[in-house]
């Protein structure tokens, strides 16, 4: 996978720091019909797996971050 595919992460990354412990437990998005927590989310992103792909895609697209 390619760095590009991950254009974005470090806007996710400090989006996260500033969440709280409760919110980051909470589902921030749904892919492939799939929810994902943004802790799930951090996981999937730092590890630049390919959900983790999809997921910051996502967010990205819908403006959430």
């Amino acid at each position: 996978m390619e760095e590009r595919d991950f254009e974005g992460n470090e806007r996710f990354f400090r989006i996260f720091r500033n969440l709280n412990p409760a919110t980051r437990q909470k589902t921030c998005i749904l892919v492939d019909g799939k929810p994902y927590s943004w802790n799930v989310a951090y996981e999937e992103i730092f590890k630049k797996s390919e959900i983790g792909k999809k997921i910051l895609k996502k967010l990205i697209e819908l403006k959430l971050i």
